[in-house]
C-alpha cells in the first residue's frame, strides 16, 4: 500500500491571532468533541485559588488524539533533555467526565 504524499503546508496567522500563557487547562468531553478551556491560575491564599479563563477551544476526537501524540512526543523529548517533569500530587485528575 502506498502512503499518500504529504501536501506542502503554509501557515498563516489570521488577523485575530494572539499568543497567551496558560497555567490552567480544564477539559470537558462528550461523544462529539473535546472542549479545552485555557486560563491563568493564581493562588490567592493557602485555601483560595482564582482561575481567570481566557480561551475555549473545541477539538474533534481525531484532533484531540493527534494532539495527545504530539504532546507525548514533545514531553518525552523535554524530559530526555532536562529531566523528569514533576507534578504536584494535589493536581491529579479528579471528578467525573461529562
Amino acid at each position: 500500500m502506498n502512503n499518500p504524499t504529504q501536501p506542502n503546508v503554509k501557515l498563516i496567522n489570521g488577523p485575530n491571532y494572539q499568543e497567551n500563557y496558560a497555567n490552567s487547562v480544564q477539559m470537558r468531553v462528550n461523544i462529539w468533541d473535546f472542549f479545552l478551556v485555557f486560563g491563568t491560575l493564581q493562588q490567592q491564599t493557602e485555601t483560595q485559588v482564582e482561575i481567570k479563563n481566557f480561551q475555549g477551544i473545541y477539538l474533534s476526537p481525531q484532533q484531540a488524539k493527534a494532539l495527545l501524540g504530539l504532546l507525548q512526543q514533545n514531553v518525552s523529548g523535554y524530559e530526555s533533555a532536562f529531566g523528569e517533569i514533576k507534578l504536584d500530587p494535589r493536581m491529579a485528575p479528579q471528578g467525573p467526565v461529562h
